[in-house]
C-alpha cells in the first residue's frame, strides 16, 4: 500500500511534466525561446503578435522575493513570540488567529486588498507623483499591493511552521544558555532560533511556493498589466498572465499561454530544488 501510494505520487509529478512540456515546448519551436523569454512587448491579437515575458518573469521574481522579505520576518517574529514569550490566554487567542488565516480562500485576500488596500495606494500614489506628467496612476492596483497581499497570504504558513520549530528545541539548550548568564532574548536569538533554522527554513520553502504560485488574489490587485516590476506600476505575474487570458485564447497564443505555464513550473521546481539544497545542508549540518 504504501509503495502504490509513493508510485502514485511519483506519477503524478511525471504526469504532470510530461504534459506541461508536450504542450509548452511546440510554441518555443514556433516563435523562439529568445522572442519568448528576452522580448518585453506582450501584443499576442495585433496584427504582428509579439509574445514577450521577459518583465512578466521579472515581476514574478521580483514579487515572490519582496513579499518573502516582507512576510518571513514578521511571521518568524509572531513564531518566537508565540512560543517563548507570549502569556497562555494571549497565545490561545493569536493561534486560532492564525489558522483561520490560513482557511481564508484566496479571493477573499484579493477583494479584501482592492476595496481596502488599493485606496490607500492611491492616495499614497496621488501624494508622490501629483506633480508628475509621465506617471501612469493605477488606482492602487500595482506592484506594491501584490506584494503586501502575498506577504499576508503566506504569514499562516511560516507562523505555524516555524512556532513548531522553536517548540521542538531541546528545553536543555535553552536552560544551559540562561545558566552562562545570556539573557532570554539572546537565548532566543542566538540559541532558539539558531537550533530551529532547520524547520524555520522549510517554512520558507513552503512560503515561496505559496507565494509563487497565487493567481486569483493578486490578479484583483497587481493591475494586471505588463509593464516592468517598480512598486507604484500595474503588473503582471506568471500565474495571472495564464488565468487572465486562457479563457479566450486560442491557436498560438493559446501554446504560448502553455509556455508560460511551463516556464512557471521550471521556475518553481528551480526554487525548490535550490531551497530544498539549502536545508538538506542545513540538516546535515
Amino acid at each position: 500500500m504504501f509503495s502504490l501510494c509513493a508510485f502514485t505520487a511519483v506519477a503524478a509529478v511525471f504526469s504532470i511534466t510530461l504534459y506541461m512540456i508536450a504542450n509548452g515546448v511546440p510554441a518555443i519551436w514556433q516563435v523562439g525561446w529568445k522572442e519568448i523569454l528576452f522580448s518585453s512587448v506582450w501584443q499576442p491579437v495585433a496584427r504582428d503578435a509579439s509574445f514577450g515575458i521577459l518583465y512578466v518573469i521579472l515581476t514574478s521574481v521580483v514579487g515572490t522575493f519582496l513579499a518573502v522579505l516582507l512576510g518571513v520576518p514578521i511571521g518568524l517574529f509572531t513564531a518566537v513570540f508565540l512560543a517563548e514569550a507570549a502569556p497562555a490566554w494571549l497565545a490561545a487567542v493569536i493561534r486560532p488567529a492564525v489558522e483561520l488565516l490560513a482557511g481564508i480562500p484566496s479571493v477573499i485576500y484579493g477583494v479584501l486588498g482592492m476595496m481596502i488596500l488599493n485606496p490607500w495606494m492611491y492616495c499614497l500614489e496621488q501624494m508622490l507623483f501629483a506633480d508628475s506628467l509621465t506617471h501612469q496612476f493605477t488606482g492602487g492596483a500595482n506592484l506594491l499591493s501584490a506584494v503586501i497581499v502575498l506577504a499576508v497570504m503566506i504569514l499562516p504558513t511560516v507562523i505555524s511552521i516555524s512556532e513548531a520549530a522553536l517548540r521542538a528545541v531541546p528545553p536543555e539548550l535553552k536552560a544551559s544558555s540562561l545558566a552562562l548568564g545570556a539573557s532570554s532574548v539572546e537565548t532566543i536569538f542566538r540559541v532558539t532560533i539558531p537550533a530551529a533554522r532547520s524547520g524555520i527554513l522549510t517554512a520558507v520553502v513552503l512560503g515561496v511556493g505559496r507565494a509563487v504560485g497565487e493567481a486569483m488574489a493578486i490578479s484583483l490587485v497587481s493591475g494586471n498589466s505588463v509593464n516592468l516590476p517598480l512598486p507604484f506600476c500595474s503588473v503582471r505575474f506568471l500565474t495571472t498572465a495564464i488565468v487572465s487570458e486562457m479563457g479566450y485564447a486560442g491557436g498560438l497564443h493559446r501554446q504560448v499561454l502553455f509556455t508560460i505555464g511551463l516556464v512557471l513550473f521550471v521556475f518553481i521546481m528551480v526554487i525548490n530544488g535550490i531551497l530544498s539544497g539549502i536545508l538538506k545542508g542545513e540538516r546535515q549540518g
